[in-house]
């Protein structure tokens, strides 16, 4: 464990468009800041490049001792090696990326990572909404659909490191769509944001609607199609939810990403596709919104750090 008073941690949240950080200190104040766009078109080792120059910024702004940098990176991590196991095109050349031995290159730091969306969860687990919980399942509904099911304040991570994946489970709303993975009809082609926007598409909505918070503005002033679009969509994010709650029993289940903004109409379906979903025995079980916003991330990977499993978190 850390010194609770001295050492702090470097988080470092990395996607595909930019790469944000901050140092915290193991009782969560947050010392410092700052982010760089992610070269994600130029490899793996300008994208580590980036990570390591936003990390000595960071030391440089904070002025503290650091005991290490904990991530949360896109792709499948494998959070004993911190090494990427697999990843999308969206950063180039980006499976399997040594994270840990990169940075240790280029900063002389230990580094610890997890996907970025179980940092989220962890964060919130920890240290938000789930902070009173020892079972807490987190839903990501934005871009994508992903989530972390997270237990004593330990994500679970699956045998091959893809737990999580819970945009890619079928849906009968999706049915007949296809979906980012290749597959179709699974929850995220109808319940994430683009999949809402292509959705209030196909239903003849304005073609000048550029993306799915028009959609949600549209929905809120009344339009017929954007209301349907956006609550088919939510719906569908709270079946998918109800399902995974009757396999998994969480205490409470704790919805982020952009679509959590949406408004009331999306709450509203999403609790009913729940209660619709859920048995009996859960259908009482909470769903409350993120507290730490995107910081959740931070705390997260740094809880790496902080709590006794080690890397093993």
């Amino acid at each position: 464990m850390l010194d609770a008073e001295r050492d702090a941690v470097i988080a470092l949240d990395v996607g595909g468009t930019k790469i944000a950080g901050a140092v915290l200190k193991p009782v969560g104040r947050m010392l410092a800041t700052g982010q760089l766009p992610t070269p994600a078109a130029d490899g793996a080792a300008a994208v580590l490049d980036a990570m390591a120059r936003l990390v000595d910024e960071l030391r440089a702004q904070s002025a503290v001792p650091v005991a290490g940098v904990g991530l949360g990176v896109a792709g499948v991590i494998d959070p004993a090696t911190a090494r990427v196991l697999s990843a999308t095109d969206t950063i180039a050349g980006w499976g399997g990326t040594d994270l840990a031995g990169g940075l240790r290159e280029r900063t002389g730091l230990a580094a610890r990572a997890v996907n970025d969306v179980h940092a989220h969860g962890l964060g919130e687990a920890r240290y938000g909404a789930g902070a009173h919980a020892g079972n807490v399942l987190l839903l990501a509904v934005g871009t994508g659909v992903g989530g972390s099911h997270v237990i004593g304040g330990r994500a679970q991570y699956g045998a091959h490191r893809v737990a999580g994946h819970m945009g890619h489970i079928d849906s009968p709303l999706a049915a007949g769509l296809a979906c980012s993975c290749g597959r179709t009809g699974h929850v995220e082609a109808i319940a994430s944001g683009p999949g809402i926007h292509r959705h209030y598409l196909r239903l003849g909505g304005d073609r000048q609607v550029a993306d799915t918070r028009q959609v949600a503005a549209r929905a809120a002033d009344g339009d017929e199609r954007a209301v349907e679009a956006l609550r088919t969509g939510a719906r569908a994010a709270g079946l998918a939810a109800g399902s995974l709650a009757n396999a998994l029993d969480p205490e409470l289940v704790i919805i982020t990403g952009g679509m959590a903004g949406a408004g009331e109409i999306w709450w509203n379906a999403l609790r009913e596709g729940f209660a619709d979903s859920a048995i009996d025995a859960l259908r009482s079980t909470s769903l409350v919104p993120a507290q730490l916003g995107t910081a959740a991330a931070f705390y997260g990977a740094a809880s790496l750090f902080w709590n006794e499993e080690g890397k093993d978190a």
